[in-house]
């Protein structure tokens, strides 16, 4: 669980670790939209999964079957002065921003409604899968007069183009999983029954000994930290991480296994 203050009189994230796999799950239910104080809750538990050794893969998720997140609470925005909110998207920016450049896999496993913060949430992902049938998905913000601003318009720009990132984010249209996955937000799409199970199923290949956690985690890095620099530096970067790898024993358990013509065992080694 998150470690919680005198102030904060409710566990906002729920946080356990299974099979390699650390679970966080946003929980003010129905709708779990976010508070300072659940951000906080989530940046704490973020930063535990990314420390933890034993954690190879980050799998977010919402408490319900509703909503995996609604976004921030619109009250508490309508009840705070400016200069609040503004450090208010600023701290969730650099959480996000933490959370993307995690060196772990990050899956996003959207239960239900997934909009305006909710989004940027699963956005800073690495994979989203959704359940079918579950909700709508979408940046609404502009219904309110603002904009998506704890990362929406730079990620999902990245994600879609500029040009249809313009026309969903202006229109604030919400639209179905299958349009997601058109669109390339969504990954995949599983069904309604037993959605959690066979998230947590495709969660676990990506943890020892199915693959190499650390190769995993370095392409991850080499991706993020590649993205936007000039091609000679990503190039770089990525013979830095090759080379680090290149010295592991899952790079060498690898290698030899591929000679023997049989599976590899890894050990995040």
């Amino acid at each position: 669980m998150a470690t919680t203050t005198a102030t904060e009189t409710k566990t906002l994230v729920n946080y356990r670790v299974e099979d390699g796999i650390a679970v966080i799950e946003l929980n003010d239910p129905p709708a779990n939209t976010y508070t300072y104080e659940m951000n906080r809750q989530l940046d704490e538990c973020i930063l535990k999964a990314r420390m933890d050794n034993d954690v190879y893969v980050l799998l977010l998720t919402g408490a319900g079957d509703k909503f995996f997140s609604a976004g921030a609470n619109i009250k508490m925005l309508a009840s705070v002065d400016p200069t609040f909110k503004y450090y208010f998207c600023l701290h969730a920016n650099e959480m996000l921003l933490r959370l993307e450049h995690t060196p772990k896999l990050v899956i996003a496993a959207i239960n239900g409604h997934c909009v305006g913060g909710g989004l940027e949430i699963a956005m800073s992902a690495d994979l989203r899968i959704a359940r079918r049938d579950s909700g709508k998905i979408g940046l609404p913000e502009i219904n309110l007069g603002v904009l998506p601003g704890t990362g929406g318009t730079q990620r999902l720009s990245r994600m879609v183009g500029k040009s249809k990132a313009i026309e969903l984010m202006v229109t604030g249209n919400t639209f179905t999983f299958e349009e997601a996955k058109d669109m390339g937000i969504v990954n995949d799409i599983y069904e309604r029954d037993g959605f959690m199970q066979n998230v947590m199923e495709y969660a676990r290949q990506f943890t020892p000994p199915n693959k190499a956690a650390k190769a995993v985690g370095n392409i991850k890095r080499s991706v993020q930290s590649g993205w936007e620099i000039p091609m000679e530096s990503a190039l770089a970067i990525e013979r830095e991480l090759q080379q680090r790898l290149f010295a592991s024993e899952d790079a060498k358990e690898g290698l030899a296994a591929y000679v023997d013509k049989r599976p590899a065992t890894f050990q995040a080694k």
